[in-house]
């Protein structure tokens, strides 16, 4: 298994705990959350059940009826509401010998139909049995992440504190899916391997798509151009899984794509025509526990006046090249990988590339320990003569520096001409004024391929390379 290290070790040391223990695996739609606990535990499962996608209660019980008599239960009558159904699964353990039962729920999130109060069935099951005994491993799963964060881990009733670990899976990063590109044989770059990172995140089943012996511009053919692309209509999908009504969620997403610095709350419910209330703040909690937007605060905004960034590369990518297209040419990335709009994007999702990998630019930096907040930051001119600016990283360390943060992609070197070294100073002095830090402030540049030599980067206190990235 490629990368997940920490969450195997961590599964395993429940598995050998000397009491029952609660375990909830949750992360986004196609992460690996099913592959790793089947492959960390293979043949030990005691019991292993998957809800029915959009499924009615009726066929949910059924279905977990089968997976009763698949695992061994000789005799299950009719099952008529999830009470019943955790009572046959307890009579079910009790007939097993001594030794640890890992008991599976997978896609919990669609075994709750709204009906038949699944959550106080599973609450009834874990704390008036599984939790007395010393030999239960109870491994919960879900897509649904806001979901799995609502109403297990989080929950305010019978399962309040009951789950004894939280297993998030996040994405790969570069180095990870360079080893899985490794695995699969796919001969690319590093600069091949980020172009595609920048497409499609580092969401390991959408790398499985990806086929050896093409060309990077050929797998983003494959992957979404023309009628057969693989993740023609993944996009649809993806927001269908997580959310029930997903229909706000993406009028803020579509809100957010226009804007790549974010926005604050009030400027999403007027560019979203969404309601101001508590239900903005739910789905504005959900999409950041999903991963798709990340909340910040800057120097100048109050907690308050957060700013709301998404961050989802496929999402960005959808929206950028697929949203409202026929994708009609199937050899579209092919015929365009030199274009100008595929160079802006590079440029942009080049900038998330870096938001997603922050830990390795702090390593490259040897800042590694360090703690420090990380934001975008922009200035709108107030006044005749004010000059405005954006930067799009920025490390606000604990030590009295600031790594003003500059991210370019391009093919080779990158070279800073006069003009350039002049807007960038003008953008040093605009922070420093701006946001009046005592701290040092430090020009950084992350390039593809580092920068050329010469006097215009006299300004530039340190940089990263992509290679730093894939650390």
């Amino acid at each position: 298994m490629i990368g997940r290290l920490k969450e195997v070790k961590e599964l395993e040391k429940r598995y050998n705990s000397a009491q029952s223990e609660f375990v909830a695996v949750y992360g986004r739609r196609r992460i690996g959350k099913t592959y790793l606990v089947r492959e960390t535990f293979g043949d030990r499962f005691t019991f292993a059940h998957t809800g029915v996608a959009r499924g009615t209660q009726r066929r949910q019980l059924t279905a977990f009826r089968r997976s009763l008599k698949k695992a061994g239960m000789k005799e299950v009558g009719e099952i008529k509401d999830w009470f019943e159904a955790f009572d046959c699964l307890e009579d079910y353990v009790e007939t097993l010998p001594a030794g640890k039962k890992v008991l599976f729920l997978d896609e919990l999130p669609w075994m709750d139909t709204g009906r038949g109060d699944f959550i106080g069935a599973l609450e009834h099951f874990w704390n008036g049995w599984a939790s007395a005994r010393k030999d239960v491993l109870l491994i919960v799963c879900g897509s649904a992440t806001s979901w799995m964060i609502n109403k297990v881990i989080k929950d305010k009733g019978g399962l309040h504190n009951r789950v004894t670990c939280n297993v998030f899976l996040r994405p790969f990063t570069l180095a990870e899916c360079r080893l899985f590109a490794r695995e699969k044989r796919l001969s690319l770059t590093n600069a091949d391997l980020a172009e595609l990172y920048m497409a499609i995140g580092g969401v390991p089943f959408y790398w499985t798509y990806l086929e050896s012996g093409m060309s990077a511009a050929q797998n983003f053919d494959m992957l979404f151009f023309g009628d057969t692309a693989k993740m023609r209509n993944e996009f649809g999908q993806l927001y269908a899984s997580l959310f029930k009504r997903p229909e706000t969620y993406l009028k803020i997403v579509t809100a957010l794509a226009t804007k790549k610095v974010g926005m604050t709350r009030e400027e999403i419910v007027d560019a979203a025509h969404v309601s101001k209330n508590g239900k903005l703040t739910l789905v504005l909690e959900e999409l950041e526990q999903c991963g798709f937007v990340r909340r910040y605060t800057d120097f100048v905004h109050r907690k308050n006046d957060a700013v709301y960034q998404l961050v989802d590369a496929f999402t960005l990518f959808y929206f950028r090249f697929m949203h409202g297209e026929s994708n009609a040419d199937p050899h579209y990335w092919s015929t365009h990988a030199r274009a100008p709009v595929v160079a802006s994007w590079r440029g942009i999702a080049f900038e998330r590339l870096c938001l997603a990998h922050v830990d390795q630019i702090k390593a490259a930096l040897g800042i590694s320990g360090v703690s420090a907040r990380v934001f975008a930051w922009s200035h709108r001119p107030q006044y005749k003569g004010d000059k405005g600016c954006q930067i799009d990283l920025i490390i606000d360390r604990e030590d009295n520096v600031i790594n003003a943060c500059e991210m370019k992609f391009t093919g080779g070197r990158y070279d800073i001409g006069e003009r350039e070294a002049l807007d960038l100073e003008t953008k040093l002095d605009v922070l420093r004024r701006v946001s009046k830090t005592q701290k040092a402030v430090h020009l950084t540049m992350v390039t593809a391929h580092g920068l050329t030599e010469n006097p215009n980067g006299q300004c530039v206190q340190s940089t990263v390379t992509l290679d730093d990235l894939f650390m």
